[in-house]
């Protein structure tokens, strides 16, 4: 995600920040934009399914960590810069269309007799520059405190593509670093004189819409949700329809059902009031750690579930081979630590009843293992439902939450 900047004198003044009170709901267009980008999710999955080891994993969190920044960076963009003329709109249609190239490229992008790793780093240049076009039509010259960074690890992607090995991955990791430190070259680029004029700024990149960035957010979760279905399918592909397949894609759609309500029945109300109750000053560094380091891993953990569950519904009384049964324990570990981390920075409690139900849920990777695909489902589904039901029932401010929506 990246940071715009104060105006480009810096005798200019600030914009008065704020949601205000006027709600901005997400357009058609932001929405049609998630649906390209979640593609870049069933391609990973793709990924993970062909080759379910520690390398691949580890190069599909290289990956979805670099296209998440920018998609992160997008979402900032359209909050401050909504696509309601038609050359913002022209401009988000060319973004959408980047963002599909490196998509298209990502089966093969670490493949030396392939051209993708190239591709892919030149559609993700593409995507950086578009998102610094529009951003100068509302910060102007600053841009290039944000674009110049973002550039340069597009170019050492790019880099990657025509490497192998050690020198790849290094380059990738290059790539991160550098977008990692983009925040603070552009808080404090030659433009920041005093520290009035840093308040200033931090109260400036805080001017956020609360409802739309959550909002958002939550309609790209719902979306990559529907990976899991589509996992359904294929992994039954055309298996007969017994009993047991019955049982496997219900238990498959229970777990994705599970993690829906997980976040969408409490954490996304709680956020958004969160968020419209923290000083603005304070507002850019919580979206930063909410909505891109926690949710980073709860989007991983949707496309590891998916890879999981297509290679699982096949074999469903069989005994599983160790990368679906960690894809399918993992990919539910990975998206509940991301929630508690969203909670624990938005507020929101408990937390307790999830981060005890982490170890619970990666040690179902067992009874994949050593009992049955069906069987690690089945404990999958039950493990999240009683930690749901034991917040309904033990914690105060579930209650709570429970009597204001009965009240409303």
């Amino acid at each position: 995600m990246t940071s715009p900047t104060a105006p480009s004198s810096p005798h200019a003044p600030i914009p008065k920040p704020g949601p205000g009170p006027v709600h901005q709901p997400v357009t058609t267009l932001e929405l049609f934009f998630d649906l390209v980008f979640v593609y870049t999710l069933t391609q990973l999955t793709v990924l993970i399914a062909h080759d379910l080891s520690w390398a691949t994993a580890g190069r599909v969190v290289l990956i979805f960590v670099v296209l998440y920044w920018m998609y992160g960076a997008y979402a900032y963009l359209t909050n401050q810069v909504p696509p309601d003329r038609p050359s913002r709109r022209l401009l988000m249609l060319l973004g959408m269309a980047a963002f599909l190239i490196c998509a298209l490229s990502i089966p093969h992008v670490f493949d030396p007799d392939s051209n993708a790793g190239v591709v892919f780093g030149l559609g993700y240049l593409m995507v950086v520059v578009v998102h610094s076009v529009l951003y100068t039509r509302s910060h102007g010259n600053d841009v290039i405190w944000y674009a110049v960074p973002n550039s340069l690890a597009a170019l050492a992607i790019t880099g990657a593509g025509l490497c192998t090995g050690l020198a790849s991955d290094g380059l990738w990791l290059l790539a991160i670093a550098v977008q990692t430190v983009t925040p603070r070259l552009a808080e404090y680029g030659p433009t920041r004189r005093s520290d009035r004029r840093a308040a200033e700024l931090r109260t400036q990149l805080g001017a956020l819409h609360p409802g739309h960035f959550v909002e958002r957010h939550g309609l790209l979760l719902i979306v990559s949700f529907g990976e899991s279905v589509v996992a359904i399918g294929v992994g039954i592909g055309d298996l007969p329809f017994t009993a047991s397949v019955f049982t496997g894609v219900f238990l498959a759609l229970a777990l994705a059902g599970a993690l829906w309500w997980t976040y969408f029945v409490r954490d996304e109300g709680g956020a958004e009031r969160a968020f419209a109750a923290t000083p603005a000053d304070r507002r850019f560094q919580l979206a930063m750690t909410a909505y891109y380091y926690a949710f980073l891993p709860m989007l991983l953990g949707v496309a590891f579930l998916a890879a999981g569950i297509k290679k699982s519904l096949g074999h469903i009384g069989e005994h599983l081979h160790t990368g679906p049964a960690l894809a399918l324990a993992g990919g539910v570990a990975l998206f509940l630590a991301g929630d508690v981390a969203f909670r624990a920075a938005m507020k929101l409690r408990p937390l307790g009843f999830r981060a005890a139900t982490v170890p619970v849920v990666l040690a179902t990777a067992f009874l994949g293992l050593y009992v049955s695909a069906l069987a690690q489902l089945l404990v999958l589904v039950v493990s999240l439902v009683g930690m749901l039901a034991a917040e309904a029932r033990w914690s105060p401010t579930c209650r709570q939450d429970t009597r204001r929506g009965e009240l409303t």
